[in-house]
C-alpha cells in the first residue's frame, strides 16, 4: 500500500490495498483509451488462487466458497475474472467453466496466433464464451496439490481422492471412494453425494485412468528457481 491509499477505505490495510489496485488499473485503461490502443488490446483481470486464510481479515474471503489458498476445494481455486476489450467483447456475465491454463489458447486465437504445435497442450480457446458465440470447450478441471491429483471436476460434479484445508486440521486425507460435491447446488462442498451417484464415480474414475495414464513427468519448475540446499 503506497501513503497515499492509507485510509482510503473502511475496511483497513485490506481495503486500502483493494482501493490502490483499482486505481492502478484504471490507470491502465484509462491509458489504453488516451493512446487509442483499447480496440486491439485484450485485458485481462484475474487472480492465482483463493484467500490467503491465514492472514485472517488481511487475507480476503472466499464468500460461500469452502477453504482458500492452498486448498483443492473452491474457495482455494475459484477466481473471479474479467476480460476486457472495448468492440470485441461485450459487457455481460458468464459462469462456464475455464482457467487460467486457457489463457495462452484463448489470446492466441484472439490475436491470430498459432498455439504451439511441439508439445502437449492443456490450454483450450475460450474464445467462443468471450464472444457471445459459443459455449466453454472446457468441462473437465484437474485439481494438482504439488505432485498429487487431488480431485477432478466434470460438469456440474466434483470428486475428491485427497483433502487437505489450510487452516485448522491441515492433515492431508486420503477418500475412497472420493467424495462427491454438485458444485450448481453445493458450492460450498458440503454436501458428499457419492453414495448416490455411483454412476458420475465410475465415470471420473475413468477419466482419471485415463488422465493418469497420459501425464509426462516434467522438470520441476520451482527447483529451476530455488536453488537447493546441501
Amino acid at each position: 500500500r503506497s501513503p497515499e491509499f492509507e485510509g482510503k477505505s473502511a475496511r483497513g490495510l485490506y481495503g486500502d490495498v483493494i482501493e490502490e489496485i483499482d486505481w492502478s488499473v484504471g490507470q491502465v485503461l484509462d491509458t489504453l483509451r488516451e493512446t487509442k490502443l483499447a480496440k486491439r488490446t485484450l485485458v485481462l483481470f484475474t487472480s492465482d488462487n483463493g484467500p490467503w486464510l491465514i492472514f485472517d481479515l488481511h487475507g480476503g474471503s472466499a464468500g460461500l466458497l469452502r477453504d482458500g489458498k492452498g486448498s483443492t476445494f473452491e474457495g482455494g481455486m475459484r477466481e473471479p475474472a474479467i476480460w476486457w476489450w472495448p468492440g470485441m467483447i461485450k459487457p455481460g456475465v458468464v459462469t462456464e467453466i475455464g482457467s487460467t491454463l486457457d489463457v495462452l489458447a484463448t489470446a492466441c486465437e484472439m490475436a491470430g496466433a498459432k498455439v504451439p504445435s511441439d508439445r502437449i497442450m492443456d490450454s483450450v480457446d475460450l474464445s467462443p464464451v468471450l464472444l457471445g458465440t459459443g459455449p466453454s470447450p472446457r468441462d473437465t478441471m484437474f485439481y494438482y496439490h504439488s505432485r498429487h491429483l487431488f480431485a477432478i471436476r466434470q460438469g456440474a460434479f466434483k470428486a475428491h481422492f485427497r483433502t487437505k484445508a489450510t487452516v485448522g486440521d491441515r492433515k492431508e486425507y486420503q477418500h475412497d471412494p472420493p467424495l462427491l460435491y454438485n458444485l450448481e447446488h453445493d458450492p460450498s462442498e458440503k454436501y458428499d453425494i457419492a453414495a448416490k451417484h455411483p454412476d458420475v464415480i465410475a465415470g471420473i474414475m475413468t477419466l482419471r485412468r485415463e488422465h493418469e495414464s497420459k501425464m509426462i513427468e516434467g522438470e520441476d519448475q520451482l527447483a529451476r528457481r530455488i536453488p537447493q540446499s546441501k
